[in-house]
């Protein structure tokens, strides 16, 4: 892992993001587990407009379901041409994930805040719990498509700060 106290760049964010989550839980599939967060008026203006935000989460979904089952090529058409570009395969981009961010495999917990747009895309705050019960804050950052879908051009995961190990 990086040395870098990325907590410290991630804490304005995901103070902005706690509005609401939405929690999913290992005892079933990511998409039943999932309920939607009530929105509080005072910052609705700044989420991502409900259809966008459930495709956005579909998107995170689908990354981290494939990760779950080590497909390569599903994992690596979750991000956006730029990504797959500069990876060069998706077998590369399985094994970089892996080592990067082990936390996502096969999480016990996934909870999603709701997401905001910022000018070309979207920032989705999403706290996870990893097999060993460790909590997890992970920044992904979406960028939608030409076609209107989204994808995943970043992710930046740090332990999180208010929910020691």
């Amino acid at each position: 892992m990086n040395t870098f106290p990325l907590h410290r760049l991630l804490l304005p964010v995901a103070l902005a993001l706690t509005a609401g989550t939405m929690t999913a839980t290992a005892s079933e599939p990511i998409m039943q587990r999932i309920s939607e967060p009530a929105l509080p008026r005072a910052v609705i203006d700044e989420l991502l407009p409900a259809a966008e935000a459930t495709e956005v989460r579909k998107v995170i979904i689908a990354q981290i379901e494939a990760m779950a089952q080590s497909d390569a090529e599903r994992m690596f058409d979750t991000t956006t041409p730029r990504v797959r570009e500069a990876v060069g395969s998706s077998g590369r981009f399985l094994a970089m994930m892996m080592g990067a961010y082990p936390m996502v495999y096969q999480p016990s917990q996934v909870n999603f805040h709701p997401p905001r747009r910022k000018s070309d895309g979207a920032f989705q705050l999403v706290e996870i719990k990893d097999r060993d019960d460790n909590s997890w804050l992970a920044v992904f950052i979406l960028e939608q498509q030409p076609d209107r879908s989204w994808r995943i051009s970043g992710c930046a995961v740090t332990q999180n700060p208010w929910m020691p190990a």
